[in-house]
């Protein structure tokens, strides 16, 4: 297992006015199809974002959390920018919605 870890907290209304029924279930049907997706140097965790104080997403290696400016060196050594993983990371979120509730 990597000790790279990106949690990223999905906002409840990602799935319509209705998502915050849905959004546990969604992230346990999502978390392998992105793990399958996923460079091999990390692995998302994929959570609900019900608190709001909460980041969207963090950092973490070897458990702990890093501040943006370690995650961003951290991550430059696989020549990957945070920004970047997001982007794909919410273009695949956007197809396995569909998916989700049988559009796709």
């Amino acid at each position: 297992m990597t000790d790279i870890v990106i949690l990223y907290r999905l906002e409840p209304g990602c799935l319509g006015p209705e998502g915050a029924g849905y959004i546990v279930e969604f992230c346990q049907f999502a978390a392998p199809l992105i793990a399958s997706q996923s460079p091999a140097f990390m692995r998302w965790q994929l959570e609900p974002r019900f608190d709001k104080k909460l980041p969207e997403w963090q950092v973490l290696f070897h458990g702990k959390p890093l501040n943006d400016a370690q995650a961003a060196r951290l991550l430059t050594h696989f020549d990957t920018d945070i920004d970047v993983l997001i982007e794909q990371l919410n273009e695949h979120l956007t197809l396995m919605i569909d998916q989700y509730f049988g559009r796709w």
